[in-house]
């Protein structure tokens, strides 16, 4: 089995290759190609990704290449994970939106959206070259913002589904707080990539008992602190909301907290530049326990469950992915991408079905999608309009004078990633 890892020279990898290589029964690699423009981070990198494999007795052969074409050759699967533009368009994305008083974050808002339209082309182009070498691989999309980016490949006609750490990271977490394996949490997982809500946690399956309610009343406090909001809150909802829901819940707290310290984009940065020169070193042969503090935790293990299952192996048979809406919520369009449980196996991924959903969170589950559907127009044509309509049309931006301003700075930070500009 060949996989290919298209920006495989990201201080992620080591990360996911420590998942490849205890979980090589799950998914047995036989070749893995790490793509990256990058060649100095790609020789680093790749040189640990081999000392690991060596500690952990895993065969499999790694190689490292800056051609894309020749990687993804015969390649089974394709794991994106782009950052266009590097940390240093993110530590763009983080501030600019702040001079109109917006959140300033590389996923959502006015900063989500400058992050699609650059990563939208490239992505594209990769997938089509992708197709022309291997139309039947799959392509597994981790790069944000990750439900914009699947969609665009699906509506292309690619074999793509989406991947996010959060459902995981709450899998994880409750399961730990439960006293239970994570092979027992279910998620009663559903929205849009990093517009979620758990509502309920099931016990050995979809039809298992829902612990929600004694979860919350046992460990709420213990929930509200790692999400950053206030206990009340959560007791009020009776759910869980993905930790990015505080942009949208406490959004001028959030926006006053940003202008008081360094963006998580230069702290990344002081964190890639140390853990490069972890990776340089011969005698490591382990992820470095400050990987941890960069983010993604359990990536790896997402990664392997959905690309075992995609190629037919041994993953997990329910899975939270990104992929078409189908139906599933009722209110959304059918092409609609949506986050949610989905069986998963070589025929893709097919949403389980969805109880109905309030309108506290259909409502704005409706909203973003709207916002999604004029981002990617923009990013695939183009267009000042265009850009102006999807930040009007974002529900963290909302008025025309904001949105106004946020066009002028979004294109003046990103004009050498955007053809048409």
């Amino acid at each position: 089995m060949k996989l290919t890892v298209v920006g495989g020279g990201s201080t992620y990898t080591p990360e996911l290759i420590d998942g490849f290589a205890r979980l090589r029964d799950t998914l047995p690699i036989t070749e893995l190609v790490l793509v990256d423009p990058a060649a100095d981070r790609l020789d680093l990198v790749g040189g640990l990704a081999r000392r690991i494999f060596a500690k952990q007795d895993h065969e499999g052969k790694i190689t490292t290449t800056s051609d894309l074409d020749a990687g993804v050759e015969g390649a089974d699967a394709v794991l994106l994970q782009l950052r266009v533009g590097g940390q240093a368009a993110r530590e763009q994305d983080e501030t600019w939106p702040l001079e109109c008083g917006c959140v300033g974050q590389e996923t959502t808002g006015a900063g989500g959206l400058a992050k699609a339209l650059r990563t939208v082309p490239v992505v594209l182009d990769i997938a089509e070259r992708v197709r022309r070498a291997n139309p039947d691989a799959w392509i597994i999309d981790f790069t944000n913002p990750v439900g914009i980016v699947t969609r665009a490949l699906l509506q292309a006609g690619h074999k793509a589904v989406g991947l996010c750490n959060v459902a995981i990271g709450f899998q994880r977490k409750f399961a730990g707080l439960l006293g239970v394996a994570p092979s027992e949490v279910h998620l009663d997982h559903v929205g849009l990539n990093h517009l979620t809500w758990e509502r309920a946690v099931r016990l050995g399956g979809p039809e298992g008992e829902n612990v929600l309610p004694r979860l919350l009343a046992e460990h709420g406090d213990a929930v509200a602190d790692d999400l950053r909001l206030p206990r009340p809150v959560l007791d009020r909802l009776g759910v869980v909301p993905s930790y990015y829901l505080r942009y949208f819940y406490a959004h001028d707290e959030v926006v006053r907290e940003l202008g008081t310290k360094p963006s998580r984009a230069a702290e990344v940065a002081a964190m890639e530049k140390e853990l490069l020169e972890m990776y340089g070193d011969p005698a490591l042969d382990e992820k470095p326990a400050l990987l941890a503090k960069r983010g993604g935790a359990f990536y790896s293990e997402a990664a392997v469950d959905l690309a075992a299952s995609l190629l037919g192996g041994g993953g997990s048979p329910y899975q939270v992915v990104n992929t078409y809406n189908n139906g599933t919520l009722p209110f959304l369009p059918d092409d609609a991408v949506i986050e949610t449980q989905a069986a998963v196996g070589a025929h893709g991924a097919a949403p389980l079905p969805v109880a109905p959903v309030d309108p506290l969170y259909a409502g704005l589950i409706a909203n973003v999608t709207a916002y999604e559907d004029l981002a990617l127009e923009a990013a695939l044509r183009g267009g000042r309009d265009r850009v102006f309509k999807a930040l009007l049309a974002h529900p963290l931006v909302g008025q025309y004078a904001y949105a106004d301003g946020l066009t002028d700075r979004l294109i003046a930070h990103n004009r050498e990633h955007l053809a048409w500009a």
